[in-house]
């Protein structure tokens, strides 16, 4: 897989439900990379078509929404391909409902694109919660979950299916696309800047 010098935060575009959630949040994340790392970055949010060939020329990818996601032959296909050459698909469900519209259909497509089982719990001590800051709980809740919104729980875990040892798709039911979906200057009025899982998650996709 040919990687881009230059970290670009790509958007999936599937042609099923809507993918395009969040919209400030890819530049949060960019100036939280900018900010923390010395990781050089495009400033821009991309977005790739799932069954476009320029997917493998990334190494992280981001999918995300609330409705139905069904993928076609061709986005399988790449999807499959694209996470078996190790490349990284970090998918939020907008909803934070495991019961929901979205998180039963797209824990579907991967049961058909790597078999029922593979989408597993990820213990709180993998290493993506130690990748750039220490997160020794696991993965940080987000208000949505709080305030008890969706399924009216709160996750104490992500799940992922790992490809050779390291996670090739890092799935959340927490909505962190909405908890980050604001401008990056008002972080300073946060206690605590709630992005820096973001860093992580970026973080462990380059370098595990």
């Amino acid at each position: 897989m040919l990687f881009t010098s230059a970290f670009t935060f790509v958007r999936l575009q599937y042609r099923s439900g809507d993918w395009d959630t969040d919209i400030r949040m890819p530049s949060n994340i960019l100036n939280s990379l900018i900010e923390y790392t010395t990781l050089p970055v495009n400033t821009q949010e991309k977005v790739v078509l799932l069954e476009s060939d320029d997917l493998f020329l990334h190494p992280f990818c981001y999918l995300s929404g609330h409705k139905l996601v069904q993928f076609t032959a061709k986005e399988k296909s790449n999807f499959k391909k694209y996470v078996k050459n190790g490349g990284f698909v970090f998918v939020d469900d907008c909803n934070h409902d495991i019961d929901g519209l979205f998180a039963r259909s797209f824990e579907r497509q991967m049961e058909t694109c790597f078999g029922s089982n593979a989408l597993r719990k990820i213990p709180n001590t993998h290493p993506i919660y130690k990748a750039f800051f220490k997160f020794p709980d696991g993965p940080p809740p987000t208000s949505f979950e709080l305030n008890g919104w969706g399924d009216d729980l709160v996750h104490d875990y992500l799940k992922a299916i790992i490809i050779d040892g390291r996670i090739g798709v890092l799935y959340s039911n927490k909505d962190y696309g909405c908890e980050w979906d604001y401008d990056f200057r008002n972080k300073r009025w946060l206690a605590e800047d709630n992005t820096k899982f973001g860093v992580n998650i970026i973080m462990y996709a380059l370098t595990a």
